[in-house]
């Protein structure tokens, strides 16, 4: 048997009831109609002030995010350090607008660090780093417009808050994981962390970068920044990702006359990926490597590239991570092999955390066979445990 369909350990931290709930979920997002029909239901309801909450927290919410605050996630960190699985926890609001919510922004940011800084069992920090300022500055930079004056100087007000979050981690002994988005702001973000890693990752990896391998120009740049990285003296942190907005990206790419940025094919993509994991481990004196994956074949690839380094499975420069609720089958089989592994575990209110959800949705109907798979680890454990009563 496959080891990454071993039920047995990929649930144990599971009772019955919690994988009937999932597998009820998993059910109905199987179809994409009915997550649209979830989707306007939930706007509708909004509009006319119907509560909807009561639906949402006991199903989708408990699944897939940790709690509203910091703290509320404790006994689920708890639960999964029992396991050996470490947790990142992400601050998961969206729609904050204005001065005031960059602000509430950075400074839940800076609180997460602290927190990941003193509490057992959490591994990084996390962050968006387009809530750290305006979008429009964020693309102008990007396409290498021409700023105007209030404009430039928000930009340094986002390089100077970038490098406190960065300064604030380093303090604390924190990994920073700087999260990428669109391809309209990437430069930005791409920049900063290059400042913030020669600044930060002298002897240790604080600031990891985040490169979306569905992008066909990374591995070009994986390399300008290994060479970059190798002159200027400093360690490259990088999160490897295949990404999330590809509908968006080239609706954008098409709009505003740009080369699609996406790979050309689901293949090309995943070649990408795996030469990025390859490419580091080659290096590894020069990396520390975020494989943050739901793809069985690569995360293979990665154990068996570190036994064939003949390094330790929990060798603190390599580690694994999937989201809370989804692939638990490669979660808890990598953490019972002794393998550093981390769950992704959003944290919000309802009401800002479900632009993540819908996303979360959307992810599971478009994954090709991400569903499926969910559903029939589920539905073999099932049986497993009535066999065995």
């Amino acid at each position: 048997m496959d080891k990454f369909n071993n039920t047995k350990i990929a649930f144990a931290s599971k009772s019955t009831n919690d994988l009937r709930v999932s597998k009820v979920l998993f059910s109905i997002m199987r179809y994409n109609k009915m997550v649209k029909i979830g989707k306007f239901l939930y706007s509708f309801s909004r509009k006319i002030h119907f509560p909807v909450n009561w639906i949402i927290k006991p199903t989708i919410y408990d699944h897939f995010v940790g709690g509203a605050t910091l703290e509320s996630c404790l006994d689920t960190v708890k639960l999964l350090h029992k396991s050996n699985v470490k947790s990142i926890l992400d601050y998961s609001a969206e729609g904050a607008k204005g001065e005031k919510g960059i602000q509430d922004s950075f400074d839940e940011i800076i609180k997460s660090i602290d927190y990941s800084g003193k509490t057992r069992g959490v591994a990084y920090s996390v962050f968006k780093p387009s809530t750290m300022t305006f979008s429009n500055v964020l693309k102008k930079y990007s396409f290498g417009e021409e700023m105007t004056e209030e404009e430039t100087m928000q930009y340094d007000k986002f390089v100077e808050r970038m490098d406190a979050l960065a300064n604030r981690a380093y303090e604390k002994g924190v990994r920073l994981l700087v999260d990428a988005e669109h391809y309209s702001y990437q430069k930005a973000f791409d920049d900063v962390c290059e400042m913030l890693m020669a600044k930060y990752n002298t002897e240790r990896c604080v600031i990891f970068n985040t490169l979306q391998m569905y992008r066909h120009d990374r591995m070009d740049y994986l390399r300008k920044l290994h060479a970059d990285a190798k002159e200027q003296g400093y360690k490259v942190g990088v999160k490897f990702v295949r990404g999330a907005y590809m509908e968006d990206e080239r609706a954008l790419a098409l709009e505003l006359g740009y080369e699609d940025p996406i790979c050309k094919d689901k293949q090309t993509t995943d070649d990408n990926y795996n030469n990025g994991l390859v490419y580091c481990m080659k290096h590894l004196d020069d990396f520390e490597i975020f494989c943050g994956t739901h793809n069985t074949e690569s995360t293979r690839l990665l154990t068996k590239l570190i036994d064939e380094a003949g390094i330790a499975h929990d060798d603190e420069r390599i580690y694994f991570s999937q989201l809370y609720g989804m692939s638990d089958n490669l979660t808890f089989v990598l953490a019972y092999e002794k393998f550093n592994v981390a769950k992704y575990i959003p944290y919000a209110d309802i009401d800002s955390v479900i632009p993540y959800l819908l996303r979360r949705a959307d992810e599971n109907t478009s994954i090709e066979g991400q569903t499926n798979r969910e559903l029939d680890l589920l539905t073999i454990e099932l049986k497993r445990r009535k066999s065995e009563k």
